[in-house]
């Protein structure tokens, strides 16, 4: 793991590396965040704040961002990673009072946080079920930001991924469609317009909307599931979900329980409650 500030050259003038301190400055202290350290780059923000939960005591509210993430990790194993300086790789370690079986609520907040801070940079987003984050338009729509939870011990690490300035050809292409699927491509802040796609600014939202998601949710868990339910655009409509056992689940998303479980009404009328599936989209039927 690199320090920020290391005798490392950069040459793209459009993509500087983020301002450590005054983002310290800004986000760090009382009703903000414990401590936050910027690096010049990592294999996986989330691993690093684990590992170090395992031999420090790492204190609530820390919070780790590279300026590039060689070894991302998303939800079932999948793994990412962008150019360096043109996204956002934040992972933040929390230690909740709440009780263990509410914890499935904080990946589902992070993603309703990264939507708030999204909003206020003129970007359209919502949510796909359970915490992926999806622009609608006017520019290119697509997924911008996944959300990665995991816990170690008391602990529970929030890592989130965002694109802020990739280009079409710096981005994944567009996943296969299937039979009646609309998988989402990805996309980026630039792509869709926002109005700002300044790194320090774009982290200083996302965190600031995160400390009052995570506020929210200790004071008022029916507030933050009426957001996220809000937010998702999974919520009527219909769905095929990818189970873990291989079984696949069509039928359309009904509602998120007060497990932030997804409620899906098969064409039986029976309904599933889903914990853990690869939802996609079906196209209007």
């Amino acid at each position: 793991m690199d320090p920020a500030g290391a005798d490392r050259p950069w040459t793209d003038l459009e993509r500087p590396p983020l301002r450590a301190l005054p983002l310290r400055r800004a986000l760090v202290g009382p009703g903000g965040w414990a401590a936050l350290d910027v690096v010049a780059s990592t294999g996986s923000t989330n691993a690093d704040l684990l590992e170090r939960s395992v031999r420090e005591d790492v204190a609530d509210g820390t919070v780790l961002v590279a300026d590039h993430q060689g070894a991302g990790r998303g939800r079932l194993g999948r793994t990412w990673s962008s150019p360096p300086r043109a996204g956002l790789a934040v992972s933040v370690l929390v230690r909740p009072a709440a009780e263990r079986q509410r914890w499935s609520w904080l990946p589902l907040l992070t993603g309703v946080a990264v939507v708030d801070a999204l909003g206020g940079l003129g970007v359209d987003a919502g949510l796909k079920w359970p915490n992926d984050v999806l622009v609608r338009g006017p520019g290119r729509a697509g997924k911008v930001s996944g959300v990665l939870a995991e816990v170690a011990g008391g602990a529970v690490v929030l890592g989130a991924g965002l694109n802020v300035t990739q280009t079409a050809q710096e981005l994944p292409p567009p996943p296969a469609a299937s039979a009646g699927a609309a998988p989402a491509p990805a996309t980026s802040l630039a792509l869709a317009g926002a109005r700002s796609t300044d790194r320090d600014t774009v982290l200083r939202r996302y965190l600031r909307a995160l400390r009052t998601r995570l506020d929210e949710w200790a004071a008022d868990p029916a507030a933050t599931a009426a957001a996220y339910r809000a937010a998702c655009l999974t919520l009527g409509a219909p769905v095929r979900a990818h189970l873990p056992g291989g079984d696949v689940l069509d039928g359309e998303a009904e509602d998120v329980d007060a497990d932030g479980r997804l409620v899906v009404r098969g064409s039986g009328g029976a309904r599933t409650s889903l914990a853990a599936a690869d939802v996609v989209h079906l196209r209007g039927r």
